[in-house]
């Protein structure tokens, strides 16, 4: 089999899932930091998850991090099957998250004028945790693919 770019229980595959892990907990810290995102349902389930994908992805790279040390493969098709299973779910929250509370930033910010009228509302910080949040996607979109093609190829 040809080793693919993170793959589990690979620098690259470990590196992959600290990255989603990061981005996932900034996202969260950014949205939290901002006054009054807690009453807006699409961005309390942007929070909700992100604080999924970020418990996800720190556990595989704690999964990652153990085969390394021990030196074990982690190509057995049932544990490439939950992974891919995990990461295609919290790849479809992760952007329905994500293009939900864009839908709403782009409303408080273009449509409604709701940032230059309020603000106290900290739209910025709305933006950042939603770009984090789009970075987040694209890494575990990559996770994705690579362990669809692994599972293929078990």
């Amino acid at each position: 089999m040809k080793v693919a770019v993170g793959r589990p229980g690979t620098l690259s595959g470990l590196l992959l899932r600290i990255g989603q892990s990061l981005f996932a907990a900034s996202s969260i810290a950014f949205m939290v930091s901002a006054f009054g995102f807690s009453n807006y349902t699409a961005f309390c389930y942007l929070i909700a998850s992100m604080g999924l994908q970020a418990l996800w992805s720190f556990g595989l790279a704690c999964l990652d991090f153990y085969a390394m040390w021990i030196k074990r493969d982690l190509r057995s098709a049932v544990l490439v099957s939950l992974f891919v299973v995990g990461d295609w779910v919290t790849a479809t929250l992760s952007l329905a998250a994500a293009c939900s509370s864009a839908g709403v930033a782009v409303l408080f910010d273009r449509d409604v004028d709701y940032c230059r009228t309020y603000i106290q509302h900290a739209c910025h910080k709305y933006e950042i945790s939603i770009a984090f949040a789009f970075i987040t996607w694209l890494l575990i979109a990559i996770s994705s693919l690579v362990m669809l093609w692994l599972l293929a190829s078990v």
